[in-house]
C-alpha cells in the first residue's frame, strides 16, 4: 500500500471573504487544526514582509507537531537562507523552488529565456538540498511547457537534490484521461522521476480537478495539493472521501484522520469566511486559548515554554520578573492556568515609561444608538483627545485610542474576567496586541470594565510605542 501526501495550501489561497486577511493568530489556529487533520503538508504562504513573516513561520515551527511545513523561497538564494533561518526548527522543514516552466510565463514573470531559468533552477534547488533534506521543485504551468525542456528541468531538479517534484495544471484545461497520459510521458523520458516523489496541483476552471488529481495518483503521483478551505483547487475533503472509499482498489491511502475530518474542516470553513465587522477592525474570528496548568513545582524552563505557547517572545529579563511573579502567585494557588499566566505576562514583562495616560473618557451607549467613545489622553505633557463610533462601548474606546495613535494594531486577543466578588467587584482585563508579528499585553483593573479595558489598551500601547522609539 503506497501512501499519498496531502499538501494543503488552504494559507497560501484564501484568507477571509470579504474582511481581508487572516491574523497572525487565525494563522496558528488554521495550522494547528490542519496538523491535527493529518495532512502531510502544510504550505504557508511565502516571505513578503521579512520581519513579520519569518515570525509567522518560527511560530507556525513550533506549533506544528506532525505535518511537514512547507515555504516557497523564490527564485533568489537570499530568499533561500532568509526562510531557512525561519523554519529549520519546524519538525519536519521542507524548501519549495517554485519556477514557471512554459515560454509564456517565463517570459512574461521572469523575463529570462528558458536557459537561464533553467540554470537558476539548478543552483537554488542545490542551494536548498544544501540547508534542507526536503526539497520540493514546482514546475509551474507544466502542462503548457515544451516537453523537451520540461524534461530537461525536471532532471535538472531532481540531480540537484529535489526529493519531491510537482508538475502544474496551472490552466486547469486538462481532463483526467490527458493528464494521466501527460503523467506518463515525463515519467517514460525523465526515469529519474521514479526515484523521488511526483506531485501534482490542478487548477479546477472546468471542475475537473478532482478528477484528474485520482488520475494522476493512478499514474504515478504520489502528493496532492489541495485546500482544505478555498475554491479553484483540488479539494482536500473529496480526495480524503475517495481515498478512503476507493484508494485501495489501486493501492494506496492517506494519513487524513477521516474520523474527525467533517468536524475539524467545519472548524476551519468557520474560521476562514468568518467576516469581519464592516465597522471595526478588531474583530477577529475564531480564537481559542491553549489551555494548561502550572503548579509551584514547576521549573523556570516550564514556565517559559508556556509562555512561548502563548505567543510572547521575553527578554532574559523579562523571564526572570514573569518567572518571580509566577513563583508569588502559585505559591497561593493549586494551579496557574493559561489566562492567568497572560495576566502575569501582562503586569511584569515589559514594564515602560508611560507614553499615553488616560485622562478621561465619556462613553455614550444603548439598544437603539450606536456606541460611541470620547477619550482624552496625556502625552508628552500635553492631552489629545479621540471620537469613535463601535460596535459596542469597548470597541468605541479601542478605536478611539487608535484615532490617537494613528496606527492600527491587530488585536490578536482580549480577555475580561472578576477578581473580587459583590455588586463593586472589580474587573480584570487583558489585551493582547500585535506590532510587525510581535506579541504586546496589557493589563487593567476597575470596577468599571470598560475603564480596565481602555487601562490595558494603553498599557500595552504604551509597549509598543516604547519599543518603536529604542529602535
Amino acid at each position: 500500500m503506497s501512501r499519498i501526501k496531502i499538501s494543503d495550501m488552504t494559507m497560501r489561497c484564501t484568507g477571509k471573504s470579504e474582511g481581508g486577511k487572516m491574523s497572525f493568530r487565525e494563522k496558528l489556529e488554521l495550522v494547528k487544526l490542519l496538523d491535527r487533520l493529518g495532512v502531510s503538508v502544510i504550505e504557508v504562504s511565502p516571505i513578503v514582509n521579512a520581519k513579520i513573516d519569518r515570525l509567522l513561520i518560527k511560530s507556525i515551527s513550533s506549533a506544528v507537531r506532525e505535518s511537514a511545513v512547507a515555504v516557497s523561497v523564490g527564485l533568489t538564494e537570499e530568499y533561500i537562507d532568509l526562510a531557512w533561518a525561519a523554519l529549520e526548527e519546524a519538525k519536519h522543514p521542507r524548501l519549495q523552488i517554485a519556477a514557471p516552466v512554459s515560454a509564456v510565463q517565463m517570459e512574461y514573470l521572469l523575463g529570462k529565456k528558458p536557459a537561464a531559468v533553467l540554470e537558476s533552477v539548478k543552483a537554488l534547488v542545490a542551494r536548498a538540498r544544501a540547508l534542507c533534506e526536503d526539497v520540493e521543485f514546482i514546475a509551474d504551468d507544466a502542462t503548457r511547457s515544451d516537453s523537451a525542456f520540461l524534461y530537461e528541468i525536471v532532471d535538472a531538479a531532481i540531480a540537484a537534490g529535489a526529493s519531491t517534484v510537482t508538475l502544474c495544471d496551472a490552466a486547469g484545461q486538462m481532463l483526467p484521461d490527458q493528464f494521466a497520459d501527460f503523467l506518463g510521458d515525463v515519467y517514460a523520458h525523465v526515469p529519474a522521476l521514479r526515484d523521488v516523489t511526483l506531485g501534482v496541483a490542478c487548477k479546477n476552471d472546468l471542475s475537473m480537478a478532482d478528477s484528474c488529481a485520482v488520475a494522476a495518483i493512478r499514474s504515478g503521483a504520489r502528493e496532492v495539493k489541495c485546500a482544505a478551505f478555498g475554491d479553484g483547487v483540488v479539494s482536500l475533503e473529496t480526495m480524503a472521501k475517495v481515498l478512503s472509499a476507493r484508494g485501495d482498489s489501486f493501492g494506496v491511502d492517506c494519513t487524513i484522520r477521516t474520523t474527525q475530518m467533517k468536524r475539524l474542516l467545519e472548524q476551519i470553513r468557520r474560521m476562514c469566511s468568518t467576516e469581519r465587522s464592516s465597522t471595526s477592525p478588531f474583530d477577529s474570528g475564531v480564537q481559542s486559548i491553549e489551555e494548561f496548568s502550572l503548579t509551584v513545582h514547576d521549573d523556570m524552563g516550564a514556565v517559559l515554554s508556556a509562555v512561548a505557547r502563548l505567543g510572547y517572545e521575553l527578554s532574559e529579563e523579562d523571564a526572570a520578573q514573569v518567572y518571580e511573579a509566577f513563583g508569588r502567585i502559585a505559591a497561593r494557588k493549586e494551579t496557574v492556568g493559561a489566562r492567568e499566566l497572560d495576566a502575569i505576562v501582562a503586569s511584569a514583562a515589559m514594564q515602560v515609561p508611560p507614553t499615553y495616560q488616560l485622562e478621561s473618557y465619556v462613553i455614550n451607549t444603548g439598544n437603539t444608538i450606536s456606541a460611541t467613545a470620547h477619550l482624552k489622553l496625556q502625552k508628552n505633557g500635553g492631552t489629545v483627545e479621540g471620537i469613535s463610533l463601535g460596535d459596542g462601548p469597548i470597541d468605541a474606546a479601542f478605536l478611539a485610542i487608535e484615532q490617537i495613535e494613528g496606527h492600527h494594531y491587530e488585536l490578536d486577543d482580549f480577555q475580561i474576567q472578576a477578581v473580587t466578588e459583590g455588586r463593586e467587584a472589580m474587573g480584570e482585563a487583558v489585551v493582547k496586541l500585535r506590532s510587525e508579528g510581535k506579541l504586546f499585553s496589557g493589563r487593567g483593573i476597575s470596577t468599571d470594565i470598560v475603564g480596565a479595558s481602555i487601562h490595558a489598551y494603553i498599557n500595552a500601547l504604551n509597549k509598543i510605542v516604547y519599543e518603536r522609539s529604542a529602535l
